[in-house]
Formats: C-alpha cells, structure tokens, sequence
C-alpha cells in the first residue's frame, strides 16, 4: 500500500525538522553546557559536526558533476549519431 503525496511529504518534513532541530542543538547550543552535563554523551564529538556536513558538501559537488558529464557525453553520442545518419540519408 502506498502512501499519499501529502503523507509522504509530511514524513519528509517530519524527518528534515528532526535532522535539523539536532544539529542546531549540536553545534550551537551544546557549547553553553558545561562538559560533565550528561548531555554531552547524546551527541558525537563537536567536529564530526563539520566532518559531516564538509562531506555532503563533497559528495552533493560530485554527484553535480556526474551528473553533467555523463550528460555531455550522451548528447554528443546523440549528436554524432544524428549527423551520421543524416548524411546516409
């Protein structure tokens, strides 16, 4: 059984307010409390906050750049294949 449009995003948003309400937590709000707090053990060290997000920098960049040369690629092929079979014709 599928869900609804509507379900679905308000899952997504559900999920992306969780991520983001954590993180602001993490990185702005957990330096105010003093290091023997127990709540210093629900987090990880502060720097894989940075870690973390240089790598979804990296990977989004990377995923961008596949994406456009695998479409340069195929629209030349295309483009070759077009002017071929226009000059047997």
């Amino acid at each position: 059984m599928a869900l609804s449009d509507k379900a679905c995003g308000s899952l997504m948003l559900l999920g992306a307010a969780t991520v983001f309400l954590y993180y602001t937590f993490w990185t702005l709000l957990l330096p105010f409390f003093d290091e023997s707090s127990p709540i210093h053990t629900w987090f990880p060290a502060r720097e894989w906050a940075l870690r973390i997000v240089a790598l979804i920098v990296v990977l989004g960049i990377s995923a961008i750049g596949l994406f456009l040369g695998f479409r340069i690629v195929t629209d030349r092929a295309a483009g070759r294949h077009r002017v071929t079979h226009k000059k047997m014709q």
